[in-house]
Parts: structure tokens; C-alpha cells; sequence
């Protein structure tokens, strides 16, 4: 079997994946890598996703790359144009040569013998190849790219018209003068209901509980005074410090004083609703940013809404029936097409095999060392972003990090760095600290993090920051070490 080396290798041609390799051009250009790509494109979650109106809720001068600024004039971007901007991102990096597609990684195994990698690779034909690295880098996101979760539906084989999971939308999917039913309160629930209402006859929401949801201006004046005095990345920089400061801010607001911001947000939504409009169909039972708030450009779910082309049900399901469903209260909502828009299944690392010197990895059983690797886990990074912010904004200083560390590693001419926790007493805690039924479906099969430094995860960018970009490389949480020298060593018999 065929065999490469590369100093590090990149799973995954994402938005995190292609940052991570722009960093390292710039900032490790003697390093030698290439991106293993699953997939015959780039791009990630915004090449994946092709239904109507597929869009970020994160602005673009905080989704975006710290080295590249957002020129485009929306600030919630679609995603065609993410998928661009990333692209673009790539070729200006001279990043695309070192990108393998159609690449799958299997498994990854590390050997404390020689400080190396080794990964199982499928390719798109079916063949077998392996790579082999010095340091791994995972930028797979969260969640599995071949399926989106679905409940099991009652009668679900009953029901005489479409049933559509929005992560496998049909290019040629018509729905001009349809009934259109969509599951699901969260992110792609609420962009899609205003995105399917100029062709469809009415689109209703029907959700088992509400989530938060959050209007957002499309366009700035700040940013476009900005940009008319200002050279373009200075600009970019004051808006990103800005729009930052802004999400940080609510979420420190949300958390500390919960019923005031229960209140001023139920107050934009009312606003915006009829004046009869029952608003528990917007009044969610848990606290603001107990699960990540749902951002709408302009209001354009709530004026299909008061415009009547879209409407919004509160109830459970009780079976799908052959023309819509059935509700538990006795309501049958008729449909022509019915979209699941009930989920992501999460996965760690690309749901790729771990072994460590033939042992298998638990990431359940081991903490996130700041974020970036994991205890006990050599040689090996994970981008994994904000959960009350921009993804991109972590991932930027994960990448960062990981450039310093092997820089680090140079230097002290060793080859291996295992994270180890020399702390009896301190408290393990979960991930994620989020209710999400995607995140508590899996919660058994995702990593820990402590309630001390190293390995507390805050979720603040200024923070991390600070605590990244000034964080001493001879940590004592970190262990350095030189198998291969020290083996050689003893082998020759020098003392």
C-alpha cells in the first residue's frame, strides 16, 4: 500500500479545515501538509447545504477569516457566497495544490516509536491508502456529513408526498403552489419558512417547543462609513472588534439577568408579529442562550408571517397521515411536502477511529486541553468553534496556536507533546455546556473539560485570546518528549 509523509495533515477542506492551512503557509511555511477532503469539493457545511436560502446567523466580519476581510455589503451572507469567500481564501493562499478529495479518513493510529501518524484512507474508487504525518490536525466540524437526524414518524410510509431532510435537499425539488410543513424551531427551520414563501401556496412551522429568535439588520451604516475612510483591513478589524464586543455583551447579558432578557427579547419579536398573534408560539421554557439563539436578517420570518403566507403550530406529533399530519391535540396540518429540519447528528473527529500505540481512543473519557488538544492525546489538534459566537473566531486562534506549537517544538527539537492533567482534584464537566437535543443525544460520546486552566473552555473570544496567544508553550500540562532520539540514543549506547 502507497504511503506518504507530510509534517502535519488536515482532515477536512471546510471553513476550519482551508483557514488552518492558510495559517500555516503563513505562519509555518517550511511545514509540509495536505488537506484529506471526504468529499469532490471544498467548502464544508456552505457547499453541503444547497436548500432555499441557506445563510449563516453569524455576521461575516466574525465568520470570516481574521486574515481576510468580508468586503461583500450583507453582513448575513448566504451560502454561495461563503463558499466563494472560503475558496477564494484558498487560492489566494496557494492552498488548493495540497488539497486530496475524495479522500476519507478511516482511522488514525499513533506509534510513540517514531512520534508519527499513520491514517487509513478511502478513496472515492474504493482503493485503500495510507498517509503518514508528524502532527494531525481534525477541522471536521461537529456533525456527520452522510446522513442529518430524523425521528422516527408513526405512518411516516402513509404520507403520499415528500419527506425531505434539508442536509439531502433535491436540486429539482418543486414546490411552486405547495403545502409546506417544516419540522424543527432552530436555525434552518427559521430560514428556510421566509426562503420557501414566494412559490409555495403557505408554509407553516410546527415546532414541539419554541426557541429564541432574533432579528438582525442585513446592512450596517457603520460599516459603510467604515469603509469609506478607512483602508479595508483596518476596517475590518475596528467592525470585528465591534460586532464581537456586541454578541459577548448580549451573552453576558442573557446569562447574569435571564427574565430581563427573556423579556426584551419577546418585546422585538411582538413588535414585529400581528397584533393578535399568540405569542407562545415564541415563548420558549428555558433561559435565554441555553441553546443558541435563532438570528433572522431583517425580521423576514416574521413578515411572512403578518403577511399570512406562513404560520406557526405548537404542538407534538402524533402519526403522519397520507395528505400531512396528525397532531396530539386533534389537528391535522395538510401537506404536500414535509421538511425535517429536526437536526444534525454530532460527531467527533470525523466518527475516524483513534488508537493510541493500539489502544482506543474515548474522547468521553478526556478533557479538551484549552480547547485545542485533548489529555493523554499526542500530537494532535481539534478546531471546534464558539457555541455563543462566530466559529470562525476560535477557530482562527486554534490554528494560530497550533502553528506556535510546532514552531515551539522545532525549537526545542523534540517531536512529540501529549497534553497530561497533574490535577487529582479538578472537576470534569461536559463539552458543551448546552441543552440542545442534538448535543444531548450524544452527550456519552463527547469530550470533558475541567473547572480550572488548562482545561476550562470559556467562551469568550478576548479571553481566549489572551489566554492563546500568550500561553507559555512549556506549560507543565504539556509533556514534550523525543522517542525516536532516545531510542537511537540508548541504542547506541551513549550515556
Amino acid at each position: 500500500m502507497a504511503t506518504e509523509y507530510f509534517d502535519v495533515l488536515i482532515i477536512g477542506a471546510g471553513l476550519s479545515g482551508i483557514g488552518a492551512a492558510c495559517h500555516l503557509k503563513k505562519e509555518c511555511p517550511g511545514k509540509s501538509f495536505a488537506i484529506l477532503e471526504g468529499r469532490d469539493a471544498s467548502g464544508g457545511t456552505w457547499d453541503l447545504f444547497r436548500y432555499p436560502g441557506i445563510r449563516s446567523d453569524s455576521d461575516m466580519f466574525t465568520l470570516g477569516y481574521e486574515f481576510k476581510p468580508w468586503t461583500n455589503k450583507k453582513g448575513i451572507a448566504d451560502g454561495a457566497d461563503i463558499r466563494n469567500y472560503i475558496r477564494e481564501a484558498s487560492r489566494e493562499n496557494n492552498v488548493d495544490p495540497h488539497i486530496r478529495y475524495g479522500h476519507k479518513v478511516k482511522a488514525a493510529r499513533w506509534s510513540s516509536d517514531n512520534a508519527t501518524w499513520t491514517l487509513d484512507v478511502e478513496l472515492a474508487d474504493g482503493s485503500k491508502k495510507e498517509y503518514c504525518c508528524n502532527f494531525l490536525l481534525s477541522c471536521t466540524g461537529y456533525y456527520s456529513y452522510e446522513e442529518g437526524f430524523t425521528p422516527e414518524f408513526e405512518g411516516r410510509d402513509d404520507f403520499k408526498g415528500q419527506v425531505i431532510h434539508p442536509q439531502q435537499w433535491p436540486e429539482d425539488l418543486d414546490y411552486v403552489g405547495k403545502r409546506v410543513v417544516v419540522i424543527g424551531s432552530g436555525a434552518t427551520a427559521v430560514t428556510l419558512i421566509p426562503s420557501m414563501t414566494d412559490k409555495a401556496a403557505h408554509v407553516t412551522m410546527l415546532q414541539r417547543s419554541p426557541s429564541y429568535v432574533l432579528s438582525v439588520p442585513q446592512q450596517d451604516a457603520m460599516v459603510a462609513l467604515l469603509r469609506k475612510i478607512l483602508p479595508q483591513k483596518l476596517a475590518y478589524r475596528i467592525i470585528r472588534g465591534r460586532n464581537v464586543s456586541i454578541t459577548l455583551g448580549l451573552y453576558r447579558f442573557c446569562k447574569r439577568f435571564p427574565n430581563a432578557a427573556r423579556k426584551l427579547l419577546q418585546w422585538t419579536v411582538k413588535k414585529q408579529l400581528p397584533a393578535d398573534f399568540d405569542m407562545k408560539h415564541f415563548t420558549p421554557k428555558y433561559a435565554p442562550w441555553d441553546e443558541r439563539l435563532c438570528a433572522v436578517p431583517e425580521g423576514d420570518m416574521f413578515k411572512v408571517i403578518k403577511q399570512g403566507k406562513a404560520s406557526v403550530v405548537t404542538d407534538h406529533i402524533d402519526r403522519f397521515i397520507d395528505n400531512g399530519i396528525q397532531l396530539k391535540s386533534g389537528q391535522k396540518l395538510e401537506a404536500d411536502i414535509i421538511i425535517t429540519a429536526t437536526g444534525l447528528k454530532v460527531q467527533m473527529l470525523g466518527n475516524m477511529q483513534v488508537t493510541i500505540d493500539g489502544e482506543p481512543l474515548k474522547p468521553s473519557t478526556k478533557m479538551s486541553y484549552r480547547g485545542v488538544m485533548f489529555e493523554d492525546l499526542p500530537n494532535m489538534g481539534m478546531v471546534f468553534g464558539y457555541t455563543n459566537a462566530s466559529w470562525t473566531l476560535k477557530a482562527d486562534l486554534i490554528s494560530s496556536y497550533v502553528c506556535r506549537l510546532l514552531k515551539h517544538m522545532d525549537e526545542k527539537g523534540v517531536r512529540q507533546v501529549t497534553p497530561r492533567n497533574h490535577n487529582a482534584s479538578i472537576k470534569r464537566l461536559p463539552f458543551i455546556n448546552m441543552q440542545s437535543g442534538y448535543i444531548s443525544r450524544v452527550k456519552d460520546q463527547i469530550p470533558q473539560q475541567g473547572d480550572e486552566r488548562p482545561w476550562k473552555l470559556y467562551q469568550n473570544y478576548f479571553l481566549d485570546m489572551t489566554l492563546l496567544k500568550m500561553a507559555s508553550m512549556d506549560d507543565p500540562s504539556l509533556e514534550y518528549a523525543n522517542p525516536v532520539i532516545r531510542e537511537n540514543t540508548a541504542a547506541s549506547g551513549a550515556v
